[in-house]
């Protein structure tokens, strides 16, 4: 009888990362549908208008922003519990590391841990220097600043702001990374591996918006970020294994 369990040692990937349908699948689509919705939303006042909506239902203000349930819980609690699920990662890596026969494990663990760190760090490097500000900070939603677009120059002796993309979000989004490690370990639960990290970005994303803290486009350039770093980890790795093999 055949055992559920899953194997000591990571299945061969099942298609070559170089393959010119894997590449358009997972980086070509994929950025192009996040381009063009970021354009529609930055540029086409998207952003704003779904901002409204939210600031209109919550009684023209951010009635949510100090809640316990988004703040405490949700904001604050997800960064903490996406923290510690990566801590565990790095745990489990280096148990496999000191036992020869989970040795095969090493690299699909330690994929993990980078792509989650590299996801949220490329996120925090261009939070601090887009300079753009929360919506809460504008005076379209009750706050002291006009707003500045992405590509336009910031007023001398505006105050700084860090909020483009969306930094919490990144700390969801980044375990879409599982969608690969699937890929690498058993390719049939890649759809699974991929709807933990887009509930995960999309529960913290929301949040956010309804605390006014981020506009949609943020969360979408968030998410566009962690995907392409996942992606590119994991076509070194890729990369890396077949050298490996050829030597």
């Amino acid at each position: 009888m055949p055992s559920s369990r899953v194997s000591a040692v990571p299945l061969r990937v099942p298609v070559s990362p170089a393959d010119a349908t894997f590449l358009r699948h997972h980086l070509l689509w994929p950025l192009s549908m996040a381009l063009v919705t970021g354009t529609v939303l930055m540029a086409g006042g998207g952003d704003r208008w779904f901002a409204d909506q939210l600031y209109r239902l919550e009684g023209h203000q951010w009635a949510l922003q100090h809640a316990w349930l988004a703040n405490a819980v949700i904001h604050r609690g997800g960064k903490w519990l996406s923290a510690s699920a990566t801590l565990l990662v790095m745990v489990m890596c280096l148990h496999a590391g000191k036992r020869p026969h989970l040795r095969a494990w090493r690299w699909p663990l330690l994929y993990v841990v980078l792509a989650v760190t590299l996801g949220t760090g490329t996120v925090s490097l261009l939070k601090s220097i887009t300079h753009m500000d929360c919506p809460w900070d504008l005076v379209r939603y009750g706050g002291s600043r006009n707003y500045v677009g992405l590509l336009s120059a910031r007023p001398a002796g505006m105050p700084a702001a860090a909020c483009f993309p969306a930094g919490h979000a990144s700390a969801g989004y980044a375990w879409v990374c599982l969608y690969f490690l699937a890929l690498m370990v058993r390719p049939r639960w890649r759809w699974y591996g991929l709807a933990v990290g887009l509930l995960a970005g999309a529960l913290f994303g929301v949040t956010q918006q309804l605390r006014g803290a981020h506009f949609l486009s943020h969360d979408v350039v968030t998410l566009a970020v962690c995907w392409t770093v996942s992606a590119a980890l994991y076509l070194c790795g890729g990369r890396l294994a077949r050298s490996g093999g050829a030597a």
